[in-house]
């Protein structure tokens, strides 16, 4: 079984869609269905269910799907791991990084990291916590930034721990109040990040704990333009305290929610028992040297 017809496959299970999978790939949408159709072949069943809208796997596409997204991450151990025996001498370190809170946590370990190493390439990717442990399982990535709690097959370093806050505008009857809780906003519009965004997860979450599904108005992955949309009274949105007061404006006012469970853990991620090369082993002692929580 060639890696690259596994390659394909994946990115084809993952995108839903053969011409998606393609454009993911820089490739053409014939060479993905040829790719599919040789690894179906040799395997001797279908992997594919082919509708018009949507492209799902078989159940044996699911396990091949599983098996494969392993295999490739060992295969991309493995060849670390020799680079390693060659005596590299200049690495890479891939970096996944969510774009809420990334400039804070992470630019002065980029910065630090570059003095102490300045050989070493740095290639970041940007993505929410969801997409961003998938991508991690993948291989795809060496390290990721991503939320607590993590699966089990992760292990982590914690960076960070905040509350979350409530922000409103300066003008809505309830901005005046130091603190609220969940429950008392339900009757106001949510403006949330994305659902690939474990942050969107976790509101929702403690929203059904609460007995209640929110009005989501908007969803966006951009700080500042969910913070226009509360400026102007469209809504409520929720960050980090500490990104939050970076991003003060006289327009908006922040609540602290009481919700206990509503805790931003911001932590380094990486596959539990894969190898680290030099270079990630490097990445991994400074963040446990620098860190806050």
């Amino acid at each position: 079984m060639e890696f690259k017809l596994l390659r394909v496959f994946i990115e084809v299970v993952r995108q839903g869609s053969f011409s998606k999978a393609a454009e993911t790939l820089f490739a053409t949408q014939s060479t993905v269905s040829k790719a599919i159709k040789q690894l179906e072949e040799e395997l001797g069943m279908p992997l594919i269910e082919r509708f018009k809208k949507n492209n799902v796997p078989t159940n044996a596409g699911e396990i091949v799907y599983r098996r494969g997204l392993k295999l490739i991450a060992d295969r991309d151990d493995l060849l670390k791991e020799l680079d390693e025996l060659r005596g590299l001498k200049q690495g890479r370190l891939r970096l996944g990084i969510s774009p809420v809170g990334s400039s804070t946590l992470f630019a002065p370990l980029f910065a630090r990291y570059n003095q102490l190493y300045p050989g070493i390439e740095v290639e970041l990717i940007e993505h929410g916590s969801d997409k961003l442990a998938e991508c991690l399982r993948a291989g795809e990535i060496d390290f990721a930034g991503t939320l607590l709690p993590i699966p089990e097959e992760f292990d982590c370093q914690p960076i960070r721990s905040e509350p979350l806050v409530a922000l409103l505008a300066a003008t809505h009857p309830l901005a005046m109040r130091s603190s609220i809780s969940l429950s008392e906003l339900k009757e106001i519009p949510f403006i949330l990040f994305g659902s690939g965004f474990a942050l969107h997860r976790m509101i929702l979450d403690a929203c059904h704990r609460g007995g209640f599904e929110p009005k989501i108005v908007a969803q966006s992955s951009q700080i500042d333009f969910m913070l226009e949309l509360v400026s102007a009274g469209l809504g409520v949105a929720f960050l980090p305290r500490m990104i939050a007061m970076q991003r003060q404006r006289s327009q908006i006012n922040a609540l602290l929610l009481k919700d206990e469970e509503l805790q931003w853990n911001m932590a380094v991620t990486w596959r539990r028992n894969s190898f680290l090369s030099e270079a990630a082993k490097a990445w991994l002692t400074l963040v446990r040297e620098l860190h806050v929580t």
